[in-house]
């Protein structure tokens, strides 16, 4: 009886999900509207895209960045810079940055920043609870022609992206 019990708790618990990582620490800088660097103990220095949202580009040395790139980045500033915030990490992307939802006394940074106008929801990376939460907030941004839904026309960042490594 006691190795059909224990048979059966493992079964169960190696079919639980299996938690993200947390990081915790104060925002020391922010790249962009979709990019921070935490600094806390144990985890050290850590860039960390916010998930399941993609912001407006900010101009770079060489690329002339997007309509509401800087507005997008200053928002994330003015909510984040020097607080402490915690990440929890649903991923690591291909330049080794932790991907993660941004939490900051219990808000979704990630979703206010998508409900704002500041950013798109990331179709393309989304899934779980989050996906559709965020797509119904984007959808209620454009709507309300909050923030980067002003312009008649936007361009996703992913097609700026696409269009900037091609003229190169």
């Amino acid at each position: 009886m006691n190795r059909l019990f224990l048979s059966i708790a493992m079964l169960l618990i190696t079919a639980l999900p299996v938690s993200a990582e947390t990081l915790r620490g104060m925002v020391k800088a922010v790249h962009d509207g979709d990019t921070v660097v935490l600094v806390g103990r144990g985890t050290g220095r850590v860039t960390v895209r916010l998930y399941g949202v993609d912001a407006p580009e900010t101009r770079k040395p060489d690329s002339p960045g997007q309509p509401f790139g800087s507005q997008a980045k200053r928002v994330l500033m003015f909510k984040v810079l020097g607080k402490e915030v915690t990440a929890e990490v649903q991923d690591r992307d291909q330049y080794g940055r932790a991907v993660g939802v941004l939490l900051l006394a219990g808000r979704d940074i990630n979703a206010e920043m998508v409900a704002e106008g500041m950013a798109w929801a990331y179709r393309q990376f989304l899934n779980g609870p989050y996906a559709s939460r965020y797509i119904a907030l984007e959808e209620q941004s454009r709507r309300q022609r909050r923030g980067l839904w002003r312009d008649p026309n936007p361009q996703p960042p992913w097609e700026f992206r696409s269009r900037q490594k091609r003229r190169r």
